[in-house]
């Protein structure tokens, strides 16, 4: 028997997943991707938790978080997709099928495998007391769960407003963090793994695959290096643009000031500002950054 319950998440996976995908290719509706991607998270712990069906407090709790999150961002997103009209991402998918396939594909990879530790928790047989990593995972995905809910009405707030129309977002959190809204996704999911390790043994610890692999998803293939050459093919011969990335943090929040002036090799191995993140800015850009190992407000005098 499937006692982690991981073949029959996988399946349940793979068929919801087909299923949106046979809507968008034959519809060409994409409006219901993120949809599909957090909703398929809330079934995937409902399920495993009543089919278990000890319903210990840590399997509450966790499945709870991950409802809470898949609610909350689907119908963000879903209701964000509708008022814009169309799915950029989408733009080089809809006539070729295969890549449309190979989308879909990794979108099932990636709900099921950040599921992972709560799949194996809600499957587990040893369930301890609460213990304090527990409590410090659940104060780490709240954390986390309010900086994205914060950043994602910021932008979209900040989107919507007609005198920003054609403007990078650098208010509220997008002050502290570039991507704030990734920073709290980071945090919750990792928040959901160490509240999981109290019942983790053997292979089972196996379950950090699911932070690392949404921290590699967003640090380096569909998160941040999108964005970053979006907006630097945007803006990237703005002044105030490239003062504003030499300031702020990809991630972490952290203050302009401080972040501003840390050295270039703190910033990359600490704080995650990667060279790819700023390969579309234009060369001479590229040249200063490379002489200059501080990043200094005094450079940019329009940010004065």
């Amino acid at each position: 028997m499937d006692s982690h319950f991981l073949g029959l998440t996988a399946i349940v996976t793979l068929g919801y997943q087909l299923t949106f995908f046979i809507i968008t290719a034959l519809f060409r509706f994409d409006k219901v991707t993120d949809f599909a991607g957090g909703t398929n998270f809330i079934i995937l712990a409902i399920l495993t938790l009543v089919l278990k069906g000890s319903w210990h407090f840590r399997q509450v709790v966790l499945s709870l978080f991950v409802v809470i999150w898949g609610l909350r961002l689907g119908l963000f997103l879903l209701m964000r997709i509708l008022q814009w009209g169309e799915d950029r991402r989408f733009d080089d998918k809809r006539d070729n099928l295969g890549k449309l396939a190979i989308f879909w594909i990794l979108q099932a990879i990636w709900v099921w495998t950040v599921s992972l530790p709560v799949t194996v928790v809600n499957a587990s047989d040893k369930q301890p007391s609460v213990q304090a990593q527990d409590i410090i995972g659940w104060i780490m995905w709240i954390i986390g769960i309010l900086v994205e809910i914060t950043a994602d009405q910021q932008k979209l707030a900040f989107k919507n407003s007609p005198e920003n129309r054609g403007k990078w977002c650098s208010v509220g959190l997008w002050k502290y963090s570039r991507h704030p809204n990734y920073f709290g996704e980071i945090l919750l999911w990792w928040g959901v793994f160490l509240a999981s390790t109290p019942v983790l043994e053997g292979a089972e610890w196996l379950v950090v695959f699911g932070p690392v692999f949404i921290t590699l998803l967003l640090l380096f293939v569909s998160g941040i290096p999108l964005l970053e050459a979006s907006g630097d093919k945007k803006f990237g011969n703005v002044a105030a643009y490239r003062s504003y990335k030499r300031k702020t943090s990809p991630l972490i929040l952290l203050p302009p000031g401080l972040y501003g002036s840390l050295p270039q090799w703190f910033k990359t191995i600490l704080l995650f500002e990667f060279p790819l993140y700023s390969r579309n800015l234009p060369q001479e850009e590229l040249s200063w950054n490379r002489q200059n190992q501080q990043g200094s407000s005094r450079t940019d005098p329009k940010m004065s």
